[in-house]
């Protein structure tokens, strides 16, 4: 409900309202951290990929790298909200929406490093680049594609992007992989604190009103946090090693192309272009009563693609709209875009202090996994919630399992496609590409009525 406290019900709906200066710095805040785990998680997945992350041998190198890329993802998400929220030209909604590191590119990145350690980063942040122009491109046709992408397509899509991270989920919980085949992978020791972040995030999320509900993972890794403490988990001895300040460093990891991670961060940049249209058109209807323009649309795809390319350069991921977000402003009925901007700064002054990064870094792999085992049940959960909305003829039932029974089959068994150059072995284990394209191509190609 909104809050008429700060201002009247005309100005709680006006992007450009700015609320007094007590009110608006703890709200901008608000929002940042209602999405910080969830912005900072694929760095450190996508770390873990290339064998730089938790438990990684690479001693005094490896623990930088990986600070590095968390200290990248706070930063760009900052400076794309800012391009939301203040804009640049046609670049920007100029409204409330948060950027962040978005969780469904993971499973395209995860195959692109896996064994290649720092090899592969560049790569990858090759086709960040690439991907990022290529969704700022999309721009100027959004509104053209979008009825190639029914609730039974990014339903099937939302839903693949959740079944392919749930595996990370309950490998970090467990211990993670460089645990994994010996005794302490899967340990009582490793659970309970693991456990004890689902449990408290479930009764926050229940019981709990306002932004701790919003929040509800957050705190939840906090208090597992402590429970690891606690039980001896947590170390401090790399925090010494962080400094307090560090400017990003562009093309930190080289320059390379990959045709296959180039095919992917472009595939996805179509879903994710979807998506911003949809947090985009969430904000508008729940701060404004309205929908969003044509113009507000646009600007919010430039923002995300832009954002997304300059993140590659200085070795950050692909950046998003946030729809935590979009929860967050129906519930304040505050719509300024000023007060996100404030948030957007607090990221960007946490993105060049390395301490921060290093900080997070010190969060045990299982408690971090009892967190994205809630969040990425959600994201299986949200793709099943807008799959509600399909109706289950027998048309759509023979595209549904079509895709999802070939798409999970071959990421279930990638062996399968052992015989395939590289690329195509990227691209079809992913589960979402192949997902995508037969969803895609057998609802533009069948007739709408399939007889009995």
């Amino acid at each position: 409900m909104a809050d008429t406290s700060i201002g009247t019900a005309e100005q709680l709906r006006d992007p450009d309202y700015m609320p007094p200066l007590a009110t608006a710095v703890p709200l901008g805040i608000q929002h940042v951290l209602a999405m910080f785990v969830s912005n900072v998680t694929p760095a450190i997945i996508v770390a873990g990929a290339a064998g730089i992350g938790f438990g990684s041998d690479q001693g005094a190198l490896g623990f930088p790298d990986m600070t590095y890329m968390i200290q990248m993802s706070i930063l760009f998400a900052g400076i794309a909200t800012l391009l939301q929220t203040i804009g640049m030209g046609p670049v920007g909604a100029r409204l409330p929406i948060v950027q962040g590191t978005s969780f469904a590119f993971v499973p395209i990145m995860i195959p692109a490093v896996a064994g290649l350690g720092t090899a592969g980063l560049a790569g990858l942040m090759t086709g960040v680049i690439i991907g990022g122009l290529f969704h700022f491109l999309l721009g100027f046709i959004v509104g053209r594609i979008r009825y190639a992408l029914p609730p039974l397509v990014t339903g099937l899509i939302v839903l693949m992007i959740g079944l392919a991270l749930v595996k990370v989920g309950v490998q970090y919980a467990a211990g993670g992989v460089p645990k994994m085949g010996n005794p302490e992978f899967g340990t009582l020791a490793m659970w309970g604190p693991a456990l004890v972040v689902v449990a408290v995030t479930l009764a926050i999320k229940f019981f709990a009103r306002g932004f701790a509900a919003v929040a509800a993972v957050l705190i939840g890794i906090l208090v597992g946090y402590v429970a690891a403490f606690l039980m001896g988990q947590v170390s401090f001895a790399n925090l010494g090693k962080a400094s307090y300040f560090a400017p990003p460093i562009p093309f930190k990891w080289g320059f390379e192309f990959n045709v296959a991670i180039v095919i992917g961060m472009c595939f996805m940049a179509v879903v994710s272009a979807i998506e911003t249209v949809g947090d985009t058109s969430g904000v508008t209807k729940g701060g404004a009563g309205r929908e969003a323009t044509d113009t507000e649309i646009r600007g919010a795809t430039f923002a995300d693609g832009l954002g997304t390319a300059v993140a590659g350069v200085f070795g950050s991921l692909p950046n998003t709209s946030f729809s935590q977000n979009v929860g967050l402003i129906a519930m304040t009925g505050l719509m300024s875009r000023h007060v996100v901007t404030i948030g957007a700064i607090f990221l960007i002054v946490c993105g060049f202090i390395p301490k921060i990064g290093a900080l997070i870094n010190t969060i045990p792999i299982n408690v971090l996994g009892g967190g994205v085992i809630v969040m990425f049940g959600m994201v299986c959960a949200a793709g099943v919630n807008m799959l509600s909305e399909v109706n289950w003829n027998r048309r759509n039932m023979v595209i549904f399992a079509t895709a999802l029974s070939i798409s999970f089959g071959l990421q279930l068994v990638p062996e399968a496609l052992q015989h395939l150059n590289k690329t195509a072995q990227i691209l079809l284990t992913s589960g979402l590409l192949p997902a995508a394209t037969i969803a895609i191509v057998l609802n533009l190609a069948l007739p709408e009525q399939l007889e009995d």
